[in-house]
């Protein structure tokens, strides 16, 4: 046993710091479970660079050599590590399908197939992760880099058969992972994250396809995957300079560009721009989020006021998840929102907790609210009549009237409708005054998220470009 440090680090942040890192068993079961493998299957490792690493260094001890493409990061490991002796491991970027992936382990055998499959999230392809279970000498590397986002935090996986990775953690540097790597993927691979990193690699494959086509009408671009396309234009040099004066980063690696997708549209707009691709002018993206992170809930919230959608919502709260999809859809714009919540406890704090994320998501998108109508108001539902007045002025100032006698809907408790609005108000920095009557507590509820849905449509809507004030600002 290790003993810690004799005092914790002068660093903000830095809780459980002055420990050694112990084992990561628990990221480990998190990555077997978003794989889909046994939890034994699974290696934590530093990024898709050392799981590699890995391999090369248990190549190295048994005296053998490593086969793998001409490539970074492949060419530097292979120069750190001399061949010494046969292929002991050979390397492969993901092929076709895991069929294919299965008949190359076989092939190769005893040697070792280390399948680099750090892109597929962003393709349509099958993990090889499938045949594991079949191949004894098939290890298959996995990364957190891009798809969710952390590459500065080096996190990825090796995965093979139990024995397989018993081989490669044998030659594993002490302390490999660091604690807040840990912590961060932790938090990156929590179940309320899925719903928008889903949405997230969503977003760059649409804006990849956009780029690729538009850019192949200049110059050749090859297949491939991810947030990186690899294009030939005539003048290589040229074509780097020009994309730097428009403030984009790029690789250039003999007569070809490295070229970054963003998941932002006037981001890659610029690339083009850079090409004489001018894309046709567009407001920039009204798009917000929230990650709310608390002892009782754990929440991502994502909207964008100009899109229709896509709108998904998982809170745990059933009836609850049904009135957040009446916001967003007759609000007219696209709400993503997941919790993982005590609701063992009570549904109160996944319930008032994701009002406020919603409300500090939107916040974000009205940015400055210049060119909105900023009013808004509605909407009777059969007996009942909900009144919904909205003022986007920036400051909060909530008023609910009404009451509701069925203490629960399904497991949403009515008494916390007015708790919900409250937290919209005040984190979206809104006046929000509801009033709502009728018989039907199920009418009436679902009548003010209608109405506030409604009467949101109107505030948000674009009418210009000015500040929606005789002030000036809001």
């Amino acid at each position: 046993m290790t003993l810690p440090a004799p005092y914790p680090p002068l660093v903000s942040g830095g809780e459980g710091l002055d420990r050694y890192p112990g084992d990561a068993s628990a990221l480990g079961a998190r990555m077997a479970a978003l794989y889909a493998v046994p939890a034994d299957q699974v290696l934590p490792v530093r990024g898709l660079t050392h799981g590699l690493e890995v391999a090369w260094r248990l190549a190295a001890r048994d005296g053998g050599s490593v086969e793998a493409p001409k490539a970074e990061p492949y060419d530097s490991l292979a120069a750190i590590y001399p061949a010494k002796g046969p292929p002991a491991v050979v390397v492969i970027r993901a092929l076709g399908s895991p069929e294919a992936v299965a008949e190359m382990a076989a092939r190769v055998a005893p040697a070792l197939l280390v399948v680099d499959e750090g892109l597929i999230e962003f393709s349509d392809s099958v993990s090889a992760v499938t045949v594991v279970a079949d191949q004894p000498n098939l290890v298959v590397l996995r990364s957190l880099s891009l798809a969710y986002g952390l590459a500065g935090a080096r996190i990825g996986a090796a995965i093979a058969q139990a024995q397989t990775l018993a081989r490669l953690a044998a030659v594993l540097e002490p302390y490999a992972l660091p604690e807040p790597l840990v912590q961060l993927a932790m938090q990156a691979l929590d179940p309320s994250r899925m719903i928008e990193t889903a949405e997230r690699i969503a977003s760059v494959r649409r804006e990849r396809e956009r780029v690729v086509r538009e850019l192949g009408r200049q110059m050749p671009v090859e297949p491939g995957v991810g947030p990186i396309i690899m294009a030939r234009p005539e003048e290589p040099a040229a074509a780097l300079a020009g994309l730097k004066a428009y403030g984009v980063e790029a690789d250039l690696s003999g007569d070809r560009l490295r070229l970054p997708v963003s998941i932002k549209p006037e981001v890659n707009d610029r690339l083009l721009a850079a090409f004489g691709l001018t894309p046709a002018k567009r407001r920039p993206a009204r798009v917000g989020q929230a990650v709310r992170d608390t002892k009782e809930t754990r929440i991502v919230c994502a909207v964008d006021l100009d899109a229709p959608g896509p709108i998904k919502i998982e809170t745990g709260v059933g009836f609850f998840d049904h009135m957040l999809e009446q916001i967003a859809a007759h609000g007219g714009f696209s709400l993503r929102l997941q919790c993982e919540g005590d609701l063992h406890t009570d549904p109160h704090h996944t319930i008032e907790d994701s009002a406020i994320a919603l409300g500090q998501a939107l916040k974000q998108a009205l940015g400055e609210r210049k060119g909105i109508a900023r009013y808004g108001f509605v909407l009777p539902m059969d007996e009942a009549n909900a009144t919904v007045s909205i003022d986007l002025s920036g400051r909060p100032y909530p008023l609910f009237e009404g009451a509701f006698e069925t203490p629960f809907i399904g497991d949403y408790r009515t008494d916390l409708t007015a708790h919900v609005f409250r937290s919209l108000a005040e984190a979206m920095g809104a006046a929000v005054h509801i009033k709502v009557t009728g018989q039907d507590d199920h009418h009436k509820t679902e009548a003010v998220y209608k109405a506030f849905g409604r009467a949101l449509r109107q505030a948000i809507r674009v009418e210009g470009d000015a500040v929606p004030s005789t002030k000036g600002v809001l």
